[in-house]
């Protein structure tokens, strides 16, 4: 009985939401805005899933200097710091704004990323997902691309100090490369790293060839699938399930980080990818499977990249019930659809449901993907 008491108060599914994490926002005009969590919070609740018992939504929490300096240099933590006291200029070399509270609002996401991880780590909950988070293009020196400091290589280094785990698997599926994770532990044979991105010759940050699975130690243990300009669901979803399951099954991972990126979907400003729904529900409910399979369950979303705020709000909520099982309305309730429009000034989306995409990039993509089944041994 006691068992079974423990088992049934395990949740399905842990958030993490609060006003610290709004103000990791670099203003109206920049493309890294907090309305885009903001508004797929608010949807999360319109269509109840957040009122659901088997989901639990943590507050925010602020990281440690100590859990900075498990990935960052000090120099990097104290430039960052004393630039967003000053609170003008550029964190980077132009897309990263120092501003007032920044130091603050970074540390808010390190912590709670770290709060939903752990909790998953412990078993007190099957999946997590992090709407504010995945800063995957920060490096253990430089902030890079809105990105101040890297949760999700911190999260790498906790669950191995803090829980022993030894393999972790990341997954990336934003369509920018996340260079800050992949070279972080570029010669790692205990980090797995599968990339899929925009062809870094046409996108931000220019990075991940295919040709670069690891160095040392960690050659073979990276996986970079720079896909053509336009591709689509097709071509996506073939090169993930060629390539993903039997990787997983082959490296056994004790902990799998999904960062959900929605910049590839169709639309984003930022980017030239044209998946849809479906590519975002097929590799979430895939990884699922997989993690129930080799690791307990143990899964983690991160939000990361995605500039269309329709598109966020939709497809983040669509990976969180596909997380926690939940059943989604065919339409999206009236009222969120003119609370959006009031706030984005743009009309809302009616309904979840998108067509599949496909496109002509499937032949090169399927060589890519023999390449790699020959690189890889598979």
């Amino acid at each position: 009985m006691e068992e079974e008491t423990l088992h049934s108060e395990v949740k399905k599914l842990a958030l993490v939401w609060g006003p610290a994490l709004f103000n990791y926002d670099f203003g109206s005009e920049h493309p890294f805005s907090a309305v885009r969590a903001l508004q797929a919070h608010t949807l999360m609740e319109a269509v109840g899933l957040l009122k659901q018992p088997e989901v639990t939504v943590l507050p925010s929490v602020y990281a440690s200097r100590e859990d900075l300096l498990l990935f960052h240099t000090r120099e990097l933590v104290e430039f960052v710091q004393n630039a967003c006291v000053r609170g003008h200029g550029f964190l980077d070399e132009g897309d990263t704004p120092a501003l007032e509270g920044g130091m603050e609002a970074a540390e808010a996401v390190v912590g709670s990323s770290w709060s939903v991880t752990e909790m998953v780590a412990k078993g007190e909950a099957r999946t997590g997902m992090v709407l504010v988070g995945g800063l995957h293009h920060a490096h253990p020196g430089r902030v890079s691309g809105f990105c101040i400091f890297n949760d999700l290589a911190i999260n790498i280094v906790k669950l191995r100090q803090n829980f022993g785990f030894q393999r972790i698997a990341y997954i990336d599926i934003d369509a920018h490369h996340g260079d800050g994770v992949v070279y972080g532990f570029y010669e790692d044979p205990n980090v797995l790293a599968i990339d899929f991105h925009e062809d870094g010759r046409y996108l931000f940050p220019g990075t991940g060839d295919l040709n670069e699975m690891g160095r040392g130690a960690g050659n073979g243990f990276t996986f970079n699938l720079a896909l053509p300009p336009y591709s689509s669901d097709q071509s996506f979803i073939y090169a993930f399930d060629e390539l993903v399951p039997p990787l997983l099954r082959r490296f056994k991972p004790d902990f799998i980080m999904l960062v959900t990126g929605v910049d590839a979907h169709g639309g984003d400003p930022l980017s030239d990818m044209n998946f849809s729904s479906v590519s975002y529900t097929h590799a979430t409910r895939t990884l699922r499977t997989l993690a129930e399979e080799l690791c307990d369950g143990r899964l983690v979303a991160y939000g990361a990249g995605g500039y269309n705020v329709a598109t966020c709000a939709l497809r983040w909520t669509e990976v969180a019930a596909t997380l926690c099982d939940y059943a989604l309305p065919e339409y999206i309730p009236q009222a969120w659809r003119e609370q959006f429009t009031r706030t984005i000034k743009e009309d809302a989306p009616i309904t979840f449901s998108e067509n599949r995409t496909s496109d002509n990039t499937l032949p090169r993509v399927e060589k890519m993907v023999d390449w790699f089944k020959m690189k890889a041994k598979l």
